[in-house]
């Protein structure tokens, strides 16, 4: 059996193999925030068809996080029993599924429509790389929001998720924070990279407290920008490094800010070649070298060989994957059982066009296949 499909234990879950289906927001959520009948044929599709681990994102942690009408929210106790159900449908088919928890920060956007004023570290001037309003975040709000990512990993754990995930990369709250481009605080939140992670230092030990030291707490991390000016590798190499010595137990590498769409962000398009796979190969490599916790590759894998090949040689210790799962949802059944099998997904990207079209994600072109 290839070492891709071999049970694999994460502190104290066991997968059945080491695909992980990376988190993305689906767009499918209830206009109260609540899983809908859609998640739950997306997700029991997706464990039917052979995932190890499916990160269900971005569930909302506070008010103000809030990106999309059609969202998930854990920001109260009422959203647990759908959630329980989800993870019950999950378990049911053989997969682990683990809840990635969110703030939008100033990309909360939907805010705007409640006449709220989206939040981040500091209001930047001149920005060319985002265009909206938003504020300022207090000091006592950042510590609200703390304590809220806290209680919504302990709502997580009450809905028998296997794990939690926090969303520390691309163009989101910790993001900005981490990111000198867009933290421009005097305070103990921003200038050095120290203050810079306070506010992930500061959520992780609020986790902890709630949720004990044996339940899984991971990481979604952004270590270098998409554009000039920002946060750069060898900052966000240290900061991936505090981040696995603080305790958290898994780390999946990312993007920071993102540069212009498509090329240069987390979704970078036409992967139509082995040599545009896996790029975010050399981030993972030199941090998976500087500590023992177990590290998720995303990026562009297509190919079960190279996949192998990241394993084997310890570069990696998880492959997680997103849109060739929108296009296949059973794409690591296949794989199984033959290996040679080829990913239909090309990242034409038009299934990320869908979410900024409001609608619910989808592969556009299985959708064509079908008619």
């Amino acid at each position: 059996m290839s070492i891709l499909f071999e049970p694999v234990r994460i502190k104290n879950i066991v997968l059945r193999n080491r695909f992980v289906r990376s988190a993305t927001y689906d767009g499918f959520a209830d206009s109260s925030g609540h899983v809908s009948d859609g998640q739950m044929k997306l997700f029991s599709d997706l464990a039917d068809g052979g995932v190890g681990l499916i990160m269900a994102g971005i569930a909302y942690v506070h008010h103000t996080g809030q990106i999309s009408p059609f969202q998930n929210s854990i920001a109260g106790d009422e959203f647990v029993p759908g959630f329980k159900k989800l993870t019950k449908a999950v378990h049911d088919r053989g997969a682990g599924i683990a809840l990635q928890i969110f703030h939008g920060g100033r990309e909360a956007k939907y805010l705007k429509t409640k006449n709220v004023l989206p939040i981040a570290p500091s209001v930047v001037e001149n920005d060319q790389y985002y265009r909206g309003e938003y504020r300022k975040i207090t000091d006592s709000e950042i510590w609200e929001i703390i304590q809220a990512f806290g209680d919504g990993a302990r709502r997580a754990k009450e809905a028998e998720f296997d794990a939690v995930q926090v969303h520390g990369a691309h163009a989101y709250l910790l993001g900005q924070f981490l990111s000198p481009y867009t933290n421009k605080r005097q305070d103990q939140w921003g200038g050095s990279l120290e203050n810079r992670l306070r506010i992930y230092s500061e959520i992780y030990k609020d986790i902890r407290k709630k949720v004990g030291e044996d339940y899984p707490v991971f990481i979604k991390i952004g270590v270098q920008d998409g554009f000039p000016g920002g946060l750069e590798f060898d900052e966000g190499k240290q900061a991936a490094e505090f981040l696995a010595n603080l305790g958290f137990d898994s780390l999946e590498i990312s993007q920071g800010l993102r540069g212009e769409r498509y090329e240069g962000t987390e979704y970078k398009a036409h992967i139509n070649s082995l040599d545009k796979e896996a790029y975010y190969r050399n981030w993972c490599r030199e941090i998976k070298c500087q500590t023992d916790i177990p590290i998720m590759m995303v990026g562009g894998l297509r190919t079960l060989s190279l996949m192998k090949e990241i394993i084997q040689n310890r570069e990696a210790d998880f492959i997680s994957l997103c849109r060739p799962l929108i296009c296949e949802p059973s794409l690591i059944n296949q794989w199984k059982t033959d290996e040679h099998k080829k990913a239909r997904c090309i990242s034409c990207n038009k299934c990320v066009d869908e979410i900024y079209k409001g609608r619910p994600i989808s592969c556009v072109q299985t959708k064509k296949d079908n008619h």
